[in-house]
């Protein structure tokens, strides 16, 4: 699939739910209204979307949330998707988590493919854990944690730099990270949706973090890439891997390779634009995929150039309305 732009689109993240057992200060309120259940594709649809993105020559696949894991039955979708890669048609099947339910299935995770999981994890301070998160134990997260690395699982921890909150613990963080040998990404706060408070105050552009970090370590420039939206750096005191996500600092939307589909099966072509398209209908209208291969081909023919996020912080209010877990992280 090519868009105008002429970028090769290879890689669809899919939020199996809306719903999560955190309640994170810059994701969502705290008293937080979820589709109804009518509302979301079941599993089997879910399996054959994804199977036609495969088709048109998708071959990295995150499953995202919400917190995935919290859906019934997804481990289902996970084996049945994993026909895919023993096809080969399917390079990656991957998974973002808060962790929460790591414990419980990173040896099932492993068994149906997936070598990778991303964990978001903005502190190892308990108490400053709960305030962030809300409902979280961070206890329960290590110990996901630690199944997913004795599953054989490979781990990168996500961080999301918040001023005030945790960009004095950034260095902290990223030993230990490196120290057990995962990746961290930092990521800027996205103003997406109504989180019920003033997300510009915890707004902590990447430029300065990693002006702080350049101050105490050595940040060699790396050209790795990993299919995302990340751009890397070698520590060279830790021999660890880090990673910058700067959605307003510097966008990177001139190597975007990815598209993102919801729960109920709407189509976001880019996370920062409004522009979307419903693929639940033509998905239901036949059980052959033509229709809805059209609908696809259709959609990616009008994937923009790029997103138009900003702070807005004359206004207070976000530059997309929709949360983002409902769009998937």
């Amino acid at each position: 699939m090519i868009d105008p732009f002429g970028r090769t689109v290879s890689y669809l993240r899919v939020s199996v739910t809306d719903r999560c057992d955190f309640r994170c200060v810059y994701c969502m309120p705290e008293h937080m209204t979820f589709l109804p259940k009518k509302d979301v594709l079941s599993l089997e649809e879910l399996d054959r979307l994804c199977s036609a993105f495969i088709s048109r020559g998708v071959d990295k696949l995150r499953i995202t949330g919400g917190e995935p894991l919290v859906r019934r039955g997804v481990m289902g979708l996970f084996r049945s998707l994993g026909r895919h890669l023993e096809s080969g048609a399917l390079s990656e099947l991957t998974l973002t988590t808060n962790g929460s339910q790591l414990a419980q299935f990173a040896s099932e995770l492993a068994a149906t493919g997936v070598k990778r999981v991303n964990v978001s994890l903005d502190t190892l301070d308990p108490e400053k854990f709960r305030a962030v998160t809300r409902w979280g134990d961070l206890a329960q997260v290590l110990r996901g944690i630690d199944a997913a690395e004795a599953a054989g699982l490979d781990v990168k921890i996500n961080v999301v730099a918040l001023r005030g909150v945790n960009e004095d613990e950034i260095p902290n963080l990223m030993e230990w990270a490196h120290g057990r040998g995962f990746d961290m990404t930092l990521i800027e706060t996205m103003p997406m949706g109504d989180v019920g408070g003033d997300r510009t105050e915890n707004y902590l552009p990447l430029s300065l973090a990693r002006a702080r970090l350049s101050e105490r370590f050595t940040l060699d420039p790396s050209l790795e890439r990993t299919g995302g939206p990340a751009r890397y750096v070698r520590v060279r005191e830790t021999g660890g891997r880090l990673g910058f996500i700067t959605p307003l600092t510097h966008n990177f939307c001139e190597s975007c390779n990815r598209v993102r589909l919801t729960c109920t099966g709407m189509l976001y072509m880019c996370l920062g634009q409004e522009d979307s398209a419903d693929l639940r209908a033509p998905l239901r209208a036949s059980p052959d995929d033509a229709v809805l291969l059209a609908a696809i081909d259709e959609a990616i023919a009008r994937k923009p150039k790029g997103h138009d996020f900003i702070i807005d912080r004359r206004h207070n209010r976000p530059a997309v309305a929709r949360p983002m877990s409902l769009t998937g992280g």
